[in-house]
């Protein structure tokens, strides 16, 4: 490599070092220090595991994070192959209509569930026995749905339309029935773009805050704790260690994704 060439790269990379210093390291750093900054010390995350409060949010957050990952999977799935194999009048308009969701923010997704489930909703309006679920973790299972399954759903279209059809053709020459083309073809074409969009359904659902805040009447969330323990309780320490533990449990996620389907994987927003 040239001289000039050598000055260019280097030139190109200065950006990126600025932007990972400022906006990555810089801030990681501070919030790791800043969860010690206690009398508990680096004790503090010792203490999240021993009080019942966090300990339970976190699982409850983890366990609606992985329902909403299978749930999103097998629906964005089955939808994502049929759109993919079929074409037909109204599919980019259909297409457009599931992937609506990308364009709204945690906010509006929880008034819509509000709107649905809440106690002045359609359900409540339409049948008996006054069904309001909006406002508990259910409601914030649905939320968290609605949003992920468009980021789902194109990763496993753009996977499957990448799919030989010969692969199938040669399965049912040979005698396979339908359903075993689907497990021994499709599905494993298919697992690495479903890992890939697994981890980031999970990811999006782990640090999701509009929604949680717009439902949170009997809801607690991690990311719902952090902001309390910030905002009402002046608790700088205890929000810094539990987004440091949100981070943590994302990151590994990820990480895992990563390992098994080989694909880059990102998390929204």
């Amino acid at each position: 490599m040239s001289v000039t060439a050598r000055s260019f790269t280097l030139a190109c990379l200065v950006p990126l070092a600025i932007f990972t210093l400022a906006f990555l390291a810089l801030p990681l750093a501070r919030l790791l220090l800043g969860s010690a900054d206690s009398e508990a010390g680096w004790g503090i995350y010792l203490q999240i595991l021993q009080t019942p409060r966090y300990l339970s949010t976190l699982l409850q957050t983890v366990l609606v994070s992985l329902a909403v990952t299978v749930a999103a999977l097998a629906i964005s799935t089955t939808a994502g192959l049929f759109l993919a194999r079929n074409r037909f009048r109204g599919r980019d308009t259909l297409v457009s209509i599931l992937t609506l969701p990308l364009a709204f923010p945690g906010v509006v997704v929880g008034f819509m569930i509000i709107l649905l489930g809440g106690r002045q909703g359609l359900f409540n309006q339409l049948l008996p026995g006054h069904i309001v679920f909006a406002y508990s973790i259910f409601g914030l299972f649905l939320g968290y749905l609605y949003f992920s399954i468009p980021r789902v759903l194109l990763t496993v279209m753009a996977a499957a339309e990448k799919i030989d059809p010969a692969l199938e053709e040669a399965a049912r020459t040979l005698g396979a029935p339908s359903h075993r083309v689907v497990i021994d073809v499709i599905l494993p074409a298919l697992a690495p773009a479903m890992i890939a969009a697994g981890a980031i359904a999970f990811a999006t659902a782990m640090g999701a805050f509009g929604t949680a805040f717009t439902l949170a009447t009997d809801i607690d969330v991690l990311p719902m704790v952090i902001y309390t323990e910030f905002t009402l309780s002046a608790n700088f320490a205890m929000a810094s260690a539990l987004s440091v533990v949100l981070g943590l449990v994302t990151w590994a996620m990820l990480l895992i994704a990563r390992m098994f389907s080989g694909t880059t994987v990102a998390a929204g927003g």
